[in-house]
């Protein structure tokens, strides 16, 4: 939830410039890999930056979300390059009143025909933490930080448990920023309605969330750049493990108990440990 003064359109696109670049800078987006995207419920002219108008239909209802817009990366774009261009690089979708369709509105800029592919993810996220937190503001980035999927492709690293025990032992920072863990789901056809419910259902409690041989989405309802911090946080306990699977697993991390004492001494809720 963000207070007034709400951020101007302009301070929301840096936000997300800013973010393609650090996700960029992580080697977590190679090519046009990685999509972004934030919901904003206060009101907001987007015409002055984006004129062109045209009427599309939405993955799925969301009446609840009417006038309410949501800004998206396009299909094809680089997040590295959002930041320099931000009106030839996104969308911005103003839910129509019937919860079904959208205005869309773009820059005679846009070099892209459609928004992000993975939008019906994007959309199903942020309608389901919108309807059951209220909150007026809500970002999620998608990307392909390599140690992290990695370790998905690793059939033990596909259990829930096993994977928060083992990648959230080398910080202590880690614990603290992921007091949930991590939820991973299975591998899904990008794109399918399979892999839509199970994010969907694995961001009721979680804030980071793997797909399974394919990649990471983190949301935030403070920040774009809250989001990718997530990602970088799980990225980073990733790469302690690859290193250490590399050295013969001589490190041993955090023990329960140190991460125990961590959690208690910063007020830490988690259950992982």
């Amino acid at each position: 939830m963000i207070e007034k003064p709400y951020p101007s359109l302009e301070d929301v696109l840096r936000m997300i410039g800013e973010a393609g670049k650090r996700i960029s800078d992580i080697d977590a987006s190679e090519g046009a890999a990685g999509n972004i995207s934030v919901l904003l419920r206060w009101d907001l002219d987007v015409r002055g930056l984006f004129p062109m108008r045209e009427k599309v239909s939405l993955p799925q209802a969301v009446p609840e979300l009417a006038g309410a817009t949501l800004i998206v990366s396009g299909s094809g774009r680089r997040l590295r390059e959002i930041g320099d261009h931000p009106t030839a690089n996104v969308a911005c979708l103003v839910v129509n009143p019937d919860g079904q369709s959208a205005d869309q509105f773009t820059s005679a800029q846009r070099p892209f025909q459609k928004i992000t592919s993975e939008f019906n993810s994007h959309l199903a996220v942020h309608y389901d933490r919108a309807l059951s937190t209220g909150t007026n503001f809500h970002a999620i980035v998608h990307a392909q930080p390599p140690y992290l999927t990695y370790l998905s492709h690793i059939p033990l690293y596909q259990n829930d448990r096993y994977l928060n025990t083992h990648v959230l032992r080398w910080q202590p920072e880690t614990i603290v920023n992921l007091p949930e863990g991590i939820g991973i789901a299975p591998f899904k056809l990008p794109g399918s309605a399979d892999l839509v419910q199970a994010n969907t259902l694995l961001f009721r409690t979680h804030k980071v969330v793997v797909w399974a041989k394919h990649g990471v989405m983190a949301c935030s309802d403070i920040s774009v750049k809250r989001a990718t911090d997530r990602i970088e946080y799980a990225e980073t306990g990733a790469r302690y493990e690859y290193l250490n699977l590399n050295n013969q697993e001589r490190g041993e991390g955090l023990t329960t108990d140190e991460i125990r004492a961590i959690c208690s001494a910063f007020g830490v809720k988690q259950e992982i440990f």
